[in-house]
Formats: structure tokens, sequence, C-alpha cells
């Protein structure tokens, strides 16, 4: 308070010393411009004068200041009011794409594309949004009006085009659009990998085993992934490439998909067991049992064992005593157990095979194990553990199948 009291008394004191001052020393203003202009005034009315116009000018300017804004709020067609409502539409559309909500996603996002300087976003956004609400005309507009604002976006708008077109069931489309992006941007990893994530969904596996070079090139994919898909890609083809052939012609055909698989890859153990299996298929089976016992003899493996027990070699009584000697080294392997097993029914001996099945159940309580002692069981008149076995089996298969509602069991 006493600051207050102290200011006040300096403000007086320096206006009654301003007024003295005055008083004494009125001084004098002349300004004369001959036949035009004349002002005489005293020098303090003067300046008193000139703040004044200098404070009417600044009230004047906050006034004006003060209605362009308001009338920039006020007024919808304002270049203020425009950004706000462009905004507005970019977080309404984001949020009903993100929704679903697609025909007010293709709305808003559209009216942000026209309204903003790097459209692209909204535009493929808009684009997904038409595709969803089924209207290629409105999703292809929407695209090609992306690459006239954003010519430089060329392969975002064509990759997006691709997936669009994926989404709705033209795979042939979208092929087209990749292999075209495929020329113009060689190399290029997305178009590579969505190539062949196209190329897989259409079944195409000799596409897939084309574009392996290019992948591994690209460093597309990690080695680890390279590696899986070429396991599969060449053993899908091989299971395929005798599909469209009959007789020894289909024979032929897999045969020479096999002699296009390099030494390395003949000796892989997923690629030996499609082509044993796809031999045994088309009445191969001499051919299948030797394929798996070299392929056996090099590296065993457990899967090749168990096709090994479906094939019947020219010669029964060999391949038993051949799948016997791989039994000292996995007496604990139950796919070889039960390959022996069936080995043993294939020469009539009933007893081994018995043993061999029971032996393979005790590692491992497998269908097919119980399928096969079940059988034979119930030729050996021992049918109460047959139906026993066979009721197991339908047990284990069960597990690998839905949990689909069932009727109550009828009452006896």
């Amino acid at each position: 308070m006493k600051r207050v009291y102290v200011i006040i008394f300096v403000a007086i004191a320096a206006a009654v010393g301003l007024g003295l001052g005055i008083a004494k020393h009125p001084g004098y203003v002349l300004i004369d411009y001959p036949h035009v202009f004349r002002y005489e005034s005293g020098l303090w009315s003067t300046l008193a004068a000139l703040v004044a116009i200098v404070v009417a000018v600044f009230i004047v300017w906050v006034l004006l200041h003060l209605m362009l804004v308001s009338a920039g709020v006020v007024n919808p067609w304002s270049g203020r009011n425009r950004q706000r409502r462009v905004q507005i539409a970019i977080e309404q559309g984001q949020l009903d794409l993100a929704e679903g909500r697609w025909a007010s996603a293709q709305r808003n996002l559209h009216r942000a594309a026209e309204s903003e300087r790097q459209p692209l976003l909204y535009y493929l956004g808009a684009a997904r949004a038409a595709n969803e609400l089924g209207r290629p005309e409105d999703r292809d507009n929407l695209l090609e009006r992306a690459l006239q604002r954003q010519p430089q976006a060329e392969l975002a708008v064509a990759l997006t085009h691709a997936q669009l077109l994926t989404d709705v069931g033209d795979t042939e489309g979208a092929r087209s659009a990749l292999e075209a992006m495929r020329e113009r941007h060689p190399g290029n990893v997305q178009v590579l990998r969505q190539l062949q994530r196209l190329h897989q969904q259409r079944g195409d596996w000799m596409a897939v085993i084309q574009l392996l070079p290019q992948l591994r090139k690209s460093k597309a994919v990690t080695a680890a992934e390279l590696t899986a898909l070429e396991h599969r890609a060449w053993g899908e083809n091989l299971t395929l490439v005798s599909a469209h052939e009959q007789g020894e012609a289909a024979l032929q055909a897999l045969k020479l998909a096999w002699e296009q698989l390099s030494a390395e890859q003949r000796q892989e153990p997923t690629l030996v067991l499609a082509y044993a299996d796809q031999l045994r298929q088309l009445a191969a089976q001499a051919e299948a049992e030797a394929v798996l016992r070299g392929a056996l003899k090099r590296d065993y493996d457990s899967h090749l064992a168990r096709l090994y027990g479906l094939v019947v070699g020219s010669d029964p009584a060999k391949q038993l005593h051949t799948a016997e000697g791989w039994l000292k080294q996995h007496a604990d392997d139950s796919s070889l157990l039960l390959t022996l097993g069936r080995l043993s029914l294939q020469n009539s001996l009933w007893g081994k095979a018995r043993d061999y099945l029971e032996s393979s159940l005790r590692l491992q309580r497998n269908p097919e194990a119980c399928a096969e002692l079940a059988r034979l069981l119930a030729r050996l008149g021992d049918t109460e553990r047959s139906n026993q076995l066979f009721q197991e089996g339908l047990g284990l298969l069960d597990e690998r199948l839905l949990a689909l509602p069932l009727p109550d069991a009828a009452r006896a």
C-alpha cells in the first residue's frame, strides 16, 4: 500500500513540475509552407497533439484488427474456417476408416484430400473405403486423382491398388499391377514381398519359385524365411505338377520337376517326402521305395521312415530287413516301429507285426497304429481288444477335430 502512495506522490510531483516548466517556458512552433499551409502553436501543445494522433491511430488499428478477426471467425468462407473444416474432416475420416464407417470415411477423406497440399494418404484412405463399399469406379478415380496430385507417388498408389484388388478377389488384376511395378522398380522389396504373397494365395508355386532369386538378391525376406519358402514352394510344385496329366504323362512330369531341383535340394527331407509320396500315388511304388531307402541311408528322418511303411517295394522281405537295420539306432522312434509293423504285415508275419505295433503304441498313442493293430487283432479273433483300439483311435482323431455340438448319445 505504501508503494502505491509513493507512486501517486511521484506522479503528482512530476505533473506539477511539468506544468511549471510549461508555464515558464511555453516554447513556440511554426510550420509554414508558403501559400499552402501554415501552423503556429506552442511547443507543448504541439507535442500533446502528436501524442494524441499516435494514440488515435493505434486505437483505430486495434479496432480494425478486431473487426477483421471477428469477421474471420463468423464468416464461414474465411481461410481460418476452411482450415478448421479440413482438420475436422481429416480427424473424422481417419476415425471412420479405423472403425469401418466406409461411406463417411470416403466422404471426409476425399474432402480433406482435395484441400491438402500433400493429399496422398487421404486419397488412399478414401480409395480403401470405396473398395470396401464395392465401388470400384470411385476407388479407381480416387487413385487416379492421387496420382495426378502427387505423380512422384506412383509406386505407393500402384501397391495400394494391387492390395485393394486382392482384397476383392481380383488376383489377376493385382498380379498385372505388381508385375508392371516390378519392371519399373526392379528390386523393390515391398513389390517383391507383395508379389510373393499374391502368388502363394493363388497357389502359383512355379511363379514363387521363379521369384526366389530376386527375393534372395534383394533380401526381401530373412534367410530362414527364404529357406522355408523355397522348401515349401518346391514341395507344393512337386505335388501339383502331375495334377494336369494322367498316367505315364503325369509320372514323367513329376520326374522332370524332380530333375530340375539342385543336388542339394534333392537331399532335403521335405522335398524327398513330397516326391516319394507323389510316386506312390502314381503307382510307381518300387521307385518310391528306392528314393526313400536312399534318403534314409544318407540321413535318417522320422517322416521318411513313416512313409517307407506305406510303399510296396519290389521285394517286401528285403524292405523289412532294411527297415529293421535302422531300428538299432532308432529304437525309440514310434514312426519306425509303425513302419516295421506294416512291413511285417506285408510279409504276413502276424506275430512280429503285432509286437512292432504294440511297441509303437507304448511309445506314442497314435491313431494310425491303433487302426493297424485293431485290424490285425480283428483277423486274429481278438475282437474285444480290436474294438477297444478302434475306439481309442477314434478318440485320438477327435482331439484333432473341432469341438462342435453333437446330439446326445442314444439310450440303449
